[in-house]
């Protein structure tokens, strides 16, 4: 990770960690950047989420980019994944989403698209960083002064491709949707309607700062309720740039990213589509999801946390899904990042043909107890480093009798999170516990 860019773009608190004039040099580097030996000017896509910052940083880094001779063609409120899917289907040198994901409202980011639909290559963002620290770029004079351009029929481009992807009507199916108040407000209800579902939809009420507050993916008991309320077939809870998704089945209970993969990789097998008969997951993802998986004789290829990290181990081996255990889930031959509404379409498509509750999807997959702490630190790093901390790990790791315990660095946020995994879920919250107070007074130290 860089001094700026972490696993998922640049992220931090609005107007502290990522100001307007971080937005405005990032928009001035791209249109630079991107308009070097062309004939023609740059183009530039950009999309941004509901959270009140968002409009802020669109018209700086829009600023910056037209600044130094690039077009910039906005798409107002969308999704990560179509930011992904129109920049390289539109023809465009570069996309740009504004959006902190799952974070809360005082917090934004932007996340960069290469021509390929694919996160930006390091090289370009380590120039970048460089520039954002006190680098000179000529300005755009004249006839040289890119342009806005309005861009909102690319939603609707966007909307059509969902639709061309689905296999099945959804005609009779009662469906929930938690759209987080956030970038799913309105494309994934449309989606399902157009479709023939029954649609119901809540987090879909943005204010500017309700996104991902009490709903969403993060918080799925709202969708839970509504589910078991309403007696709904399944529900659908996105984030607030929409590219997770978690699903509920029928009975009110989660079905996470490893479940979603699980019954996806099972699926696509069947239809002769798994191709290298693999799946790429994180380090993250529940031990049970490789055992079960196996059972299946399906192989899982383990990488570091971010779609990225996913992405580039699904392209090196060849695979055709990948995901995290948080609801990123990419099918790489329609899509080249997460997609939540587009992980929906699956899910629903995988029950229509097989003609059973998302709970029957299911019943093979065997989590084993896991627990998760997420702690917030002072310096990362630092905290990772500090001797007290690894003596931690080495004694927990003791408790767990043959399972396995992580510590790493979030590359969104400042904190670090803590993974105990094993047969007996006690000594989980007891080794987790254990890292948790070296890790606390790591911190305090530093």
């Amino acid at each position: 990770m860089g001094k700026y860019f972490g696993t998922d773009g640049f992220r931090g608190r609005a107007n502290e960690t990522l100001t307007a004039i971080h937005a405005f040099r990032v928009g001035r580097f791209l249109g630079r950047y991107f308009s070097r030996g062309k004939r023609d000017r740059a183009r530039i896509l950009v999309g941004k989420d509901t959270r009140l910052s968002s409009y802020m940083f669109e018209y700086a880094l829009t600023a910056g980019a037209t600044a130094s001779g690039a077009d910039v063609y906005l798409l107002h409120v969308t999704t990560t994944p179509s930011v992904s899917y129109l920049t390289r289907t539109e023809g465009f040198d570069c996309g740009v989403m504004i959006s902190a994901s799952h974070n809360p409202y005082t917090d934004n980011g932007i996340k960069l698209f290469n021509a390929s639909g694919e996160k930006l290559e390091e090289s370009i963002l380590s120039r970048m960083e460089a520039y954002i620290d006190g680098g000179s770029i000529p300005l755009a004079t004249g006839e040289q002064i890119g342009r806005t351009v309005d861009f909102v029929a690319g939603r609707n481009r966007y909307l059509a491709y969902l639709l061309t992807l689905s296999r099945a009507s959804f005609r009779g199916m009662r469906v929930g949707l938690d759209c987080a108040n956030g970038s799913a407000w309105q494309i994934s209800k449309a989606v399902f309607d157009a479709l023939g579902a029954r649609v119901i939809a809540i987090g879909a009420e943005p204010n500017g700062m309700n996104i991902n507050s009490e709903c969403g993916s993060t918080h799925i008991n709202a969708l839970k309720a509504l589910v078991m309320e309403r007696g709904l077939d399944v529900g659908f809870a996105f984030d607030g740039d929409a590219d997770r998704c978690i699903c509920v089945d029928e009975r009110g209970d989660e079905v996470d990213g490893d479940g979603i993969l699980y019954l996806s990789a099972k699926a696509m097998k069947n239809r002769g589509e798994l191709d290298g008969n693999g799946v790429v997951a994180t380090v993250m993802s529940n031990l049970g999801l490789e055992e079960s998986l196996l059972r299946e004789g399906i192989r899982l290829t383990r990488c570091e946390v971010g779609d990225k990290c996913v992405h580039d181990a699904m392209v090196a081996g060849g695979y055709m899904l990948g995901g995290e255990q948080s609801g990123h889930i990419i099918f790489r031959k329609v899509a080249a990042t997460g997609d939540g509404i587009l992980t929906a379409l699956k899910v629903m498509e995988t029950m229509l043909e097989n003609k059973c509750p998302l709970s029957c999807l299911t019943e093979g997959f065997k989590k084993l107890p896991q627990h998760v702490k997420s702690v917030k630190v002072k310096d990362k790093e630092g905290v990772l480093g500090r001797e007290t901390v690894q003596n931690a790990l080495v004694e927990a790791e003791k408790l767990l009798f043959g399972g396995r315990i992580l510590l790493r660095a979030s590359g969104t946020e400042p904190v670090v999170r803590i993974l105990a995994e094993a047969t007996d879920e006690a000594a989980c919250l007891e080794a987790v516990a254990l890292v948790e107070r070296a890790v606390r007074g790591a911190s305090e130290e530093i």
